[in-house]
């Protein structure tokens, strides 16, 4: 009789979890949240790691260039999407700029790193098998790199969810704006699902970004 009240139990709870997911469509909201994340987190590791080449080829300003992108980072996030809306109006594409810009610093910051950071000796030996800067920048100091530019990009997928998630106060969609919903109607129901699951997907994301981190550390610590 326990076994069977505790499987009643379980039940009622899936029951009302899966209620509470369709009432709140929260597929959709899903869908809306990883298509805001995934265009984030591209563009800010196509600019990152572009930014972090030119800042190597660049010594000079590469200080000031991190220096620059670091601003961004003590702008509270929210202030920032409100800076955003007189320019690009609600909706996604605040949230995806602002998530963008919040993540692109330790995307370039580790590529700087990871290019400068490359052993002398594997460049003394490039160069005298007659490697040019260029060749020795493709296929020698970016493959090195790869390990440290992999953590960058795990710090800038924990930047992009909250980001993300933040966006659903300026009717951007997501996961974020069911949690706001809940909070602005006292559904306590409805924020513990739509938290636990925007939880979830930022530590699953993470634990991916955390194995290809390892991997490439293993692939290119032999080197």
């Amino acid at each position: 009789m326990v076994v069977f009240g505790i499987q009643q139990e379980g039940f009622a709870y899936i029951s009302q979890i899966l209620s509470v997911w369709e009432s709140n469509d929260l597929t959709l909201r899903t869908i809306e949240h990883l298509y805001m994340f995934g265009i984030a987190i591209i563009a800010a590791s196509i600019f990152g790691i572009l930014i972090g080449i030119f800042l190597f080829m660049n010594h000079r300003i590469a200080n000031p260039g991190l220096n620059t992108l670091n601003v961004v980072e003590t702008i509270p996030d929210i202030p920032l999407l409100v800076f955003l809306l007189p320019i690009v109006g609600l909706g996604t594409a605040p949230t995806i700029i602002a998530s963008v810009l919040y993540s692109i610093l330790p995307i370039a910051r580790n590529t700087y790193t990871g290019l400068t950071g490359v052993d002398k000796g594997y460049i003394d030996v490039a160069q005298a098998m007659g490697l040019s800067k260029r060749e020795i920048l493709l296929k020698i100091r970016l493959p090195m790199a790869l390990p440290l530019i992999a953590g960058g990009l795990r710090i800038a997928l924990v930047f992009s969810m909250g980001i993300v998630t933040l966006g659903g106060l300026i009717a951007a969609g997501g996961l974020g704006a069911s949690l706001i919903v809940g909070i602005q109607l006292y559904e306590v129901d409805t924020i513990l699902v739509a938290g636990f699951w925007t939880g979830f997907l930022a530590v699953f994301f993470d634990g991916i970004a955390e194995s290809v981190e390892k991997w490439l550390q293993r692939r290119y610590a032999s080197w």
